[in-house]
């Protein structure tokens, strides 16, 4: 099988390069241990400062709902109007969402802010798609969360025919006659989607129809060993007619670094506490192991969050650029 990447868009190749691990970080780029609540405080100022300390990507959430029991309300602004003024806030940083919930939005809606996006970004936008996991939020919106699964597949195959010209096609969502179009079509002839986890699919059906995987933290070993089995069905899952590209991995991880460069770890929520030592060489595992692309998250971070980016870019991001 070919070891590259299909190039969709000018985020997605910069972004997802084989055997070369890149950073992105999730907003809110803040710390806030002791509330599911952030602030929101100068959003805008540490997205531009994470592009220029070389960061290839930011990362949004769909969390339309606080949910007390979840413990944690995202970003607070939709993700859509969010990335709408980071693309006119930024020049190069992709522009990423992990992830939408399908089964909460409409298709039709989800192609159309999308492709709005990508447009008008310059072709940065990198949107994860998952099925959701809050069931506290689908009664809110007259929706089913144990039919979610099958909503998610029919929301996933009506965005891939909203790039199309006038498409012919029906689902569950909707139906199209070749009457009507949906616009702007995005920058590289459709929209990169990576799936998050399972999103109540066959790890064949993930394989075959995303453009790549969105996976959560795992041991070195453990996430090495899943890469290998998704890589392995997504080579499974082309036809005869088809290119056998690879697909890439990404994954997000929490952590907190303290200024002992030789700190050793300890665990915290999805992640650790460790100084850059620790850090570089865990990441450099994971790097082995497939991954592509790690969104860092500072929601747990003690040190100061401006000193920390800055470190990061100077510290770890320079070292793996080669």
């Amino acid at each position: 099988m070919n070891t590259s990447f299909t190039t969709i868009n000018p985020a997605f190749g910069r972004v997802f390069q084989p055997d070369m691990l890149t950073f992105g970080l999730c907003v809110p780029i803040e710390s806030y241990p002791n509330s599911p609540v952030p602030t929101m405080d100068r959003f805008v100022e540490r997205v531009q400062l994470a592009e220029a300390c070389g960061f290839t990507s930011i990362w949004l959430r769909d969390v339309p709902f606080n949910v007390p029991s979840f413990g944690d309300a995202g970003q607070l602004y939709d993700p859509f109007v969010s990335l709408g003024l980071l693309a006119g806030a930024t020049q190069h940083i992709a522009l990423g969402v992990a992830s939408i919930i399908l089964p909460l939005r409409h298709p039709a809606h989800v192609a159309k802010a999308a492709a709005s996006v990508d447009v008008l970004s310059g072709g940065r936008l990198l949107l994860g798609v998952a099925s959701g996991d809050r069931p506290e939020e689908f009664p809110a919106l007259n929706m089913g969360f144990e039919d979610r699964g099958e909503r998610f597949r029919d929301s996933y195959a009506y965005i891939r025919h909203m790039a199309e010209d006038y498409p012919a096609f029906s689902n569950g969502l909707g139906t199209l006659t070749q009457r009507a179009d949906m616009l702007p079509k995005p920058v590289g002839g459709r929209i990169p989607m990576l799936i998050t986890g399972g999103s109540q699919q066959s790890p064949e059906w993930v394989a075959a129809n995303g453009d790549g995987w969105m996976t959560y933290p795992r041991n070195v070993d453990a996430q090495a060993r899943l890469i290998s089995e998704y890589r392995g069905r997504v080579a499974e899952s082309h036809t005869a007619d088809q290119e056998r590209r690879s697909k890439p991995v990404m994954q997000s991880l929490y952590i907190d670094l303290v200024e002992d460069p030789i700190a050793e770890p300890r665990p915290i929520h999805l992640g650790f506490q460790s100084g850059i030592n620790y850090l570089k060489m865990y990441l450099q595992g994971l790097r082995s192991a497939g991954i592509n692309h790690v969104a860092l998250n500072l929601r747990f971070n003690q040190a100061d969050i401006e000193e920390t980016i800055k470190r990061l870019g100077d510290e770890l991001i320079a070292e793996f650029k080669s």
